[in-house]
């Protein structure tokens, strides 16, 4: 079986991103991958400005180990212009406002006495104090956000204040999302006794949504193994990207990876890892189709660790490991070496406010609630083996999965 890490290796190293951009506003960046380099056209700040509310000086007329007593002459505020700074004297500035030429440093109002035109500054305070020099946060020509970049509010608010309105960013990924089986019925319709609600589909739309992706939703496909080749076939002209839930395992019901052998080429089946061990990733007439598993919590985790490196990979994203936060366990818990596995979890502050990792009561992969009354996953490499209370283990929120 294929471990993560090497599945994660494969497929940042065989998708070729979709080649397909648009330029939208900054209102729509948000979530949207970079197709381009964003390069500073001017510095950020542009102008040498001040911190503080506070009077500007030239640190050369003060006086050493001593205060120093100078006239006020002049006041600038945030977004007026600023006259030069003659010698020997002192400017009011207010916080952001330019500094006037010939001023390098800046006392803070606080900090000084006033004495009728006179401002009364302290020793003590260095060269370049409570200024901000332009180009202290970006350089001009400077690559400000990289192509590949997936952008975040920080991101969209950096491009703004280098004066973009707009951004090039990849283009969404058509992504279509079949659930597979007689057992399912469609939320709001009759169901039988022997029959469950479909939810899986409408849990991998919704993850596909908030990665940036366009889903699309396309319906249960029976347990007929010539009607699903046929309708993987047909959507893979349509899509970028398919992902199907259900019949990847080895059951005699079970079509997907064979409608993959059949019809496409298989890329891998199943992977070291639980729970998700059977998950199949193939390609179609040149789109990548996934074949997750139908337990909810298995899809749940094979779509963070396939789909979702698959996805950013075709849109050109770059694909970062997760960074696990560092948690003390409140549970025993075995498991096989050679796979890695994931235990739901909820944290809470421990007697000493050190955080703990209570684990769920439950282990069934096909129990959604243990993804809606947990926090996230405790995650459990290849070489552990035991982990026992008070031991350090990595904890992934399902907030940091997005």
């Amino acid at each position: 079986m294929l471990s993560v890490d090497s599945a994660i290796d494969l497929i940042i190293a065989r998708a070729q991103p979709v080649d397909a951009h648009e330029r939208v506003s900054l209102f729509e960046a948000d979530g949207r991958v970079l197709a381009e380099d964003f390069i500073a056209g001017f510095p950020l700040p542009p102008f040498a400005n001040s911190a503080v509310d506070g009077y500007a000086v030239r640190f050369g007329d003060l006086v050493v180990d001593q205060p120093t007593s100078l006239p006020v002459f002049g006041r600038v505020e945030a977004g007026a212009a600023a006259q030069a700074l003659a010698a020997g004297s002192a400017a009011r500035v207010f916080t952001g406002a330019p500094m006037p030429p010939g001023a390098d440093t800046v006392f803070m109002q606080e900090d000084v006495t006033l004495a009728g035109d006179r401002v009364v500054l302290p020793a003590g305070l260095k060269r370049g104090a409570n200024m901000r020099p332009a180009g202290e946060d970006v350089q001009e020509g400077e690559i400000a956000l990289r192509k590949g970049a997936r952008l975040r509010p920080q991101d969209v608010a950096l491009a703004a204040a280098l004066g973009a309105h707009q951004l090039v960013v990849a283009q969404r990924l058509r992504v279509g999302v079949f659930s597979t089986g007689n057992e399912l019925a469609a939320p709001g319709g009759e169901r039988n006794g022997a029959q469950i609600y479909d939810s899986n589909r409408f849990m991998l739309l919704a993850m596909l949504a908030r990665l940036g992706c366009a889903p699309h939703d396309l319906g249960v496909l029976r347990d007929d193994p010539d009607h699903l080749a046929e309708a993987l076939k047909a959507a893979a002209g349509e899509h970028d990207l398919l992902l199907t839930s259900g019949g990847v395992s080895t059951g005699e019901a079970d079509y997907v990876k064979s409608a993959l052998e059949r019809i496409g080429s298989l890329t891998f089946w199943r992977m070291a890892i639980k729970p998700g061990r059977p998950v199949a990733m193939g390609v179609i007439d040149g789109t990548p189709v996934v074949g997750l598993p139908g337990n909810p919590v298995a899809s749940f985790v094979t779509f963070v660790y396939v789909v979702r490196p698959l996805a950013l990979a075709l849109m050109g994203a770059e694909v970062a490991r997760f960074k696990p936060l560092p948690v003390r366990a409140a549970f025993t818990y075995k498991k096989k070496a050679g796979r890695r596995e994931f235990v739901r979890a909820s944290l809470t502050p421990g007697a000493d406010g050190v955080l703990e990792a209570q684990k769920f009561p439950r282990e069934g992969a096909g129990l959604l609630s243990s993804l809606t009354q947990s926090d996230g996953f405790v995650e459990l490499r290849e070489d552990i083996t035991r982990v026992e209370p008070g031991q350090s283990v990595g904890f992934l929120s399902y907030a940091s999965l997005d």
